[in-house]
């Protein structure tokens, strides 16, 4: 008489326990999930949207999103948050704009007109600055980072109003014979038929997926995130990491205001208004938990092209711009809910063990 193996997990496997693994796919890859729905019912509202054209057009949208959604995953993976990175991508842009109007040094009776490179560095820098502050303010004084983000969204958005008097720098192509042209060429150009924008958010994107899932500072900050006591305790420089996730969260949000400000071939002091909270909505649709320790660019990046493909699909189908804010709302409401549902189970400690970091990937 033969004997049958079964292969557990396979054909030994119930109903219930394939429902939960399907369940459990579906939870995980929600932002996939929820993209592809988006594109083909807006396909089939709009004979506009599914285009080849339309999809580089929303994607160099979805590139200022998505630079600033990076910065903040490196932020709440550390368990932290930054609210002021929309008010340093508008004053990144005014700083820009102040720099290609020209720099006027009254004592030499001159006027400066510095290279686009020399305003793109500049402007990172500042966006570093802005971002050690925070790092300062919430690793060596252990100002709480809501509080302590909040207090330099306020000063910068300040910053840039006093610059600019509340009033806009227009026409920042530049002229030939100053040589301080090519600022539009991070808006307006494509290489290989892909816009500039949305290049510099795939160079973004590897550089901080490589960080994350193939050096040490990335298991730092997943370790720190996780558990910030026990990582301190294991010889991660915590002060240090959370000081870094603010220096770069900032740098992220300059370059999206640079590119902004050359999409716009303008720039103004209210430029970036609440766009902190649809860089966190990013982080979270892409399935990271506020709490720090889990998610990833991959995610990240998903959930940037979900709210992205969204509010523009609506623009398109003509739904009223009050509509839109309320349907960008919802979706964040039920992403925190799904991600209260994959969460809700964490891993207890068991004596004699620990408890492994999360993979980066």
């Amino acid at each position: 008489m033969s004997e049958t193996s079964v292969s557990p997990g396979r054909a030994g496997a119930t109903p219930p326990a394939r429902n939960l693994e399907i369940g459990r796919l579906l939870l995980e890859g929600r932002a996939f999930f929820a993209l592809i729905v988006i594109v083909l019912v807006f396909s089939i509202l709009s004979p506009y949207y599914f285009s080849l054209g339309n999809f580089l057009t929303m994607a160099s949208h979805v590139a200022i999103f998505g630079i600033l959604a990076i910065g903040m995953l490196l932020v709440i993976l550390n368990g932290g948050i930054d609210l002021s990175v929309g008010s340093t991508l508008g004053l990144s842009g005014v700083i820009a704009g102040f720099l290609m109007q020209g720099v006027t040094l009254d004592a030499l009776g001159i006027v400066l007109y510095p290279p686009v490179w020399v305003v793109v560095v500049l402007t990172c820098l500042l966006g570093g600055f802005v971002g050690l502050i925070n790092g300062v303010l919430v690793a060596r004084f252990k100002v709480p980072a809501f509080v302590a983000t909040l207090g330099v969204m306020y000063v910068a958005r300040g910053a840039a109003l006093l610059i600019t008097n509340g009033l806009t720098y227009n026409n920042l192509g530049g002229r030939p014979a100053l040589g301080n042209t090519g600022f539009n060429w991070l808006g307006f150009n494509h290489l290989l038929g892909v816009p500039v924008g949305v290049l510099v958010l795939i160079v973004v994107s590897l550089c901080a997926n490589t960080m994350l899932s193939r050096t040490a500072f990335g298991r730092w900050l997943y370790a720190s995130g996780g558990n910030e006591r026990a990582a301190e305790l294991s010889g991660v420089p915590v002060k240090t990491v959370q000081v870094s996730v603010y220096v770069l969260s900032g740098i992220c949000a300059a370059a999206a205001g640079l590119i902004l400000s050359s999409q716009l071939t303008s720039a103004g002091p209210t430029a970036g208004l609440s766009y902190e909270l649809t860089a966190i909505a990013a982080v979270v649709i892409g399935g990271a938990a506020l709490t720090g320790g889990r998610g990833n660019v991959r995610g990240t990046l998903l959930g940037a092209f979900v709210i992205g493909f969204l509010s523009d699909g609506l623009v398109i189908i003509g739904i009223s711009s009050y509509w839109q804010t309320v349907f960008t709302g919802a979706v964040i409401v039920l992403a925190v809910l799904l991600n209260a549902v994959q969460y809700q189970r964490r891993p207890k400690a068991v004596p004699g063990k620990a408890i492994p970091v999360p993979p980066a990937g």
